[in-house]
């Protein structure tokens, strides 16, 4: 009885180390400034294809960042396809609630989604690259920025 309580838990405890679900790759700025020449490529390859998936923007920033948004410029690169770019307006903070990431101390953290619905990813590896289009050169109080491919969980 003994040898059959621990091969089920094994077999529990294997269950739970299943693939990865989640991608995410940020780069760090260590001045704590994104300059507007700066691009940040993430690559990453998909094997599922069956599953749907969000795509978001990652950033990390200061309390003092002066702006309640970014602008990105971000271009992807599918398997087999051209080079598809979109200026994207990611909302950081809004009056009634301030800052719409986490936080801790003066530090905040945003997951924010750019696919409007879960997209269908072909197999192979994806690029996208990530540049700021703000006016402000360089721009101040941001310390990370990335891209996140989670699957949906049904």
């Amino acid at each position: 009885m003994k040898k059959l309580s621990v091969f089920i838990l094994v077999l529990v405890l294997l269950q739970g180390c299943g693939t990865l679900d989640v991608y995410e790759k940020t780069k760090t700025f260590p001045a704590h400034e994104w300059k507007g020449s700066e691009k940040i490529t993430c690559e990453f390859a998909i094997e599922d294809t069956v599953s749907t998936y969000h795509i978001y923007t990652v950033i990390r920033h200061e309390d003092a960042y002066r702006f309640n948004n970014i602008w990105l410029n971000v271009t992807t690169v599918a398997p087999g396809d051209t080079a598809r770019t979109q200026l994207v307006n990611v909302t950081l903070a809004n009056n009634e609630k301030g800052w719409l990431g986490t936080g801790m101390d003066d530090v905040f953290d945003h997951r924010v989604r750019i696919t409007q619905q879960p997209v269908h990813l072909k197999k192979g590896t994806y690029t996208f690259t990530l540049q700021h289009a703000m006016r402000e050169e360089p721009l101040q109080y941001v310390l990370a920025a990335g891209i996140r491919v989670e699957k949906v969980k049904l």
